[in-house]
């Protein structure tokens, strides 16, 4: 039997799509059309998994239950509250024979999903441990990718840990690097997270000698680490959450002057604000994090008078598995860091 191919056959009660539904089937008898994947681990993304641990009191037993319980009720990861997933990896255990010889795919390949665990059909035999530093859940599973669901094969001169944790966030880099330009000045909040370290790569190489890419983070820590890896050319340590401090600050190191371009890749609520203020009339705003609320970010551009163009963080750019993956490939330092923190 074919199937829809955005898998719309999946959900249950509703007309709806995957993504949206409250609940999906999660049977794992794929339909002709889909693929059934092996699942090794899951990488939550960073709003949801903060989300669930801070509810969980950061106790692995509630998370695990946690995650457990959201799969059992909805057929799939999404957080109810962020409305987000995540992605997984795992290996080819069955293709459907509407899709044998249309895809790249055998039985016995290892890919990391680039849709989202919020659309995803899923079901966890086991947690096998969570390593919430890096917000991996490894498990026993199976999941279903639907034929419009896209893929990586993981690359074979890289460690698949390495390879999950970039192909997490391929979307922002990838987006980045399309939307910078020479000689912007670029505002990265959130800089030293996975998203935030990719885009100031990717920053940094468009803007080229006449920009500037200046790094937002929480703490003078994390302003350290970036200063001493050279990864952008300005921090500033102040919370995401106070838009008149932002806006302060970044003036400081910014000549006076607003930037052209800011990227949200921040994992906590209520910082729409603080990317809209500091980005000059006619600039780009880029809401990668996906604790963005729209209303927030709509109204409150509306209420300082700022005309930005507002880019909601479309996680699938074309290429963006390529642009991710190179970007480790071209710099030992990416490299370095990426092992050291996820592998």
């Amino acid at each position: 039997m074919k199937g829809c191919k955005y898998g719309t056959h999946r959900v249950i009660g509703e007309n709806s799509l995957p993504q949206p539904a409250k609940k999906i089937n999660n049977d794992m008898n794929i339909y002709d059309n889909e693929i059934l994947i092996d699942v090794h681990a899951l990488n939550i993304d960073s709003a949801s998994f903060n989300q669930i641990e801070e509810e969980c009191d950061h106790d692995i037993e509630k998370i695990k239950s946690r995650i457990l319980e959201i799969v059992e009720e909805k057929g799939k990861m999404q957080n109810p509250i962020t409305g987000s997933g995540g992605m997984l990896i795992g290996t080819i255990e069955k293709i459907g024979p509407d899709l044998v010889d249309k895809i790249d795919l055998k039985v016995g390949d290892k890919i990391a999903t680039l849709v989202s665990l919020s659309l995803t059909p899923l079901k966890i035999e086991e947690i096998i441990d969570i390593k919430a530093d890096i917000d991996r859940v490894e498990i026993k599973g199976k999941a279903i990718l639907f034929e419009s669901g896209i893929y990586a094969k993981l690359p074979t001169d890289m460690e698949e840990n390495l390879a999950l944790a970039a192909l997490d966030v391929a979307g922002a880099p990838a987006q980045t690097q399309k939307l910078v330009k020479e000689g912007d000045s670029v505002l990265i909040l959130g800089a030293a997270g996975k998203s935030g370290m990719l885009c100031c790569y990717e920053a940094r190489k468009k803007a080229g000698e006449s920009g500037r890419v200046i790094a937002l983070v929480i703490d003078d820590e994390q302003a350290t680490f970036l200063k001493e890896n050279n990864l952008v050319d300005s921090v500033i340590a102040v919370d995401a959450k106070n838009p008149t401090e932002v806006l302060k600050k970044v003036l400081e190191v910014n000549d006076g002057k607003e930037v052209d371009l800011a990227i949200n890749c921040v994992n906590v609520q209520n910082t729409e604000m603080s990317t809209i203020l500091p980005v000059r009339n006619g600039g780009v705003v880029y809401f990668f994090s996906m604790a963005t609320v729209f209303t927030k970010a709509a109204l409150g551009a509306e209420g300082v008078g700022k005309d930005v163009d507002m880019i909601i963080g479309n996680g699938y750019t074309k290429g963006h598995a390529d642009v991710t993956l190179t970007a480790l490939r071209e710099s030992a330092t990416l490299r370095k860091i990426f092992k050291n923190l996820y592998i």
